[in-house]
């Protein structure tokens, strides 16, 4: 459901584009970040930082594709936020000792450190990747061809590396074993 959640303001964008043109499918999606914040926030009384940086990127982006009328802004902006995600990733578990990776999900889930570190070293290499790819394509193909990319590529590859990184975290989880409990 989160997945899906995570994708409602792609599946506008790519909706209205097909509909109207790239600039009214980028007012679109950030009205639908907007709302999808407010929501998420209404509904768990938290939005993670990653979904904060996402909403100040895409109205960032976005209002510079609208203010200059230049799509190029609204293309960059998958790039920024992948290459921006990596980063963060990359910083905390490099210079700060962090795994934002375990943190984020270590509640659920209960893996060992090494583990975790393969983890996040793969995700921090598929942002960076998916940054290049949505660059390669944002250059190289007509803006339709990019906004097809942008909902059945992006949306395909991620899907697969999830499947892919849970049959990896598979390997390493006990039958019935549940996360260790948070202490307080």
């Amino acid at each position: 459901m989160k997945l899906l959640l995570d994708f409602f303001p792609i599946v506008l964008f790519f909706v209205a584009f097909k509909v109207w043109d790239i600039y009214t499918a980028t007012a679109v999606a950030m009205v639908a970040t907007v709302v999808q914040i407010a929501w998420m926030r209404y509904s768990t009384g938290k939005v993670h930082a990653m979904q904060w940086m996402s909403l100040g990127i895409i109205l960032v982006f976005g209002g510079a594709t609208m203010l200059l009328h230049d799509a190029m802004f609204i293309k960059w902006k998958p790039t920024i936020l992948y290459w921006a995600m990596g980063s963060a990733l990359a910083v905390g578990h490099v210079l700060l000792g962090k795994n934002w990776l375990k943190a984020a999900m270590g509640s659920e889930i209960a893996l060992p450190d090494p583990v975790w570190r393969t983890l996040t070293w793969s995700w921090i290499f598929f942002f960076a990747l998916m940054g290049a790819l949505n660059l390669w394509v944002a250059l190289n193909f007509s803006e339709n061809v990019w906004v097809n990319f942008k909902l059945f590529g992006s949306f395909g590859l991620m899907a697969l590396f999830v499947v892919l990184q849970a049959v990896y975290m598979s390997r390493y989880m006990k039958e019935g074993e549940e996360a260790p409990a948070e202490k307080t």
